[in-house]
């Protein structure tokens, strides 16, 4: 990503990255509507409640992924306290880069370190390729491995994890990759982590596709696991949560 984020381009992307879905369910739509034509009472209301229910949902999606992306200022970060000094940064994506140029504007004198965790043998999401392409990481990004950050020890003021560590679907995997977060953390460093969460609210914007999402019980399973304590929550909207951990902390 080259530039600061333009209007509707969360919900633009949703659409243009995932385009083969709303076209297969467009089709299959059309096509339920049409059939309705030849079948007799109940069945038709049936059906024709089954093609209603699946427009509303999926326009119920797009609106609430244009509430969440485009129209609160969730790339904004406001929660995060500005800091005039020198901080090393380190930013983690997984293949889709929207957050460095902010945290760049956010933090105009601090050295950020951007790292990429994408696996083109794991993230196989037709989705994610389309992105990387459309938005090629940014020059000097780091390639990581989950399990070992080749990053010096001890190095890191705040880590940032925005809306990218839950592509680590392996419950081990991912507590080993957040200990060695822990490991490139100064002593009293920080690590902001941002995600939807797999709870009632996501499944309201995204029905199934909230499972692609971790439970808050997991995420604090994870966070135990690691030796990382919990020293503030908060909610970007009724669908994003954000988790501050640091490394020597009292646990909130």
């Amino acid at each position: 990503m080259g530039t600061l984020r333009t209007p509707f381009r969360g919900v633009g992307n949703i659409l243009r990255f995932n385009w083969h879905f709303y076209v297969i369910a467009a089709v299959f739509m059309i096509t339920a509507a049409v059939f309705t034509a030849f079948l007799e009472s109940p069945f038709r209301s049936i059906l024709f409640f089954m093609v209603l229910s699946a427009v509303l949902a999926i326009l119920t999606s797009l609106i609430l992924s244009w509430y969440i992306y485009d129209w609160y200022p969730l790339y904004a970060f406001n929660w995060i306290q500005e800091d005039d000094e020198a901080v090393n940064i380190i930013n983690i994506h997984a293949g889709l880069d929207e957050t460095s140029i902010m945290l760049r504007k956010k933090f105009p004198k601090a050295t950020i370190t951007i790292m990429d965790f994408y696996d083109p043998a794991v993230h196989t999401e037709v989705s994610i390729k389309r992105a990387r392409k459309r938005y090629p990481p940014l020059s000097g990004t780091r390639t990581i491995q989950t399990t070992s950050i080749n990053f010096s020890t001890g190095s890191a003021d705040k880590i940032f994890l925005i809306l990218s560590a839950h592509e680590i679907r392996n419950n081990k995997e991912r507590v080993l990759f957040f200990k060695e977060l822990k490991r490139l953390l100064k002593p009293d460093g920080n690590i902001y982590i941002m995600e939807h969460l797999r709870n009632f609210e996501n499944f309201m914007a995204y029905t199934i596709g909230f499972l692609h999402f971790h439970s808050y019980r997991a995420w604090r399973t994870t966070f135990r696991k690691a030796g990382l304590p919990v020293i503030k929550e908060l909610n970007q909207t009724p669908f994003i949560k954000v988790f501050e951990l640091k490394k020597n902390g009292v646990t909130g």
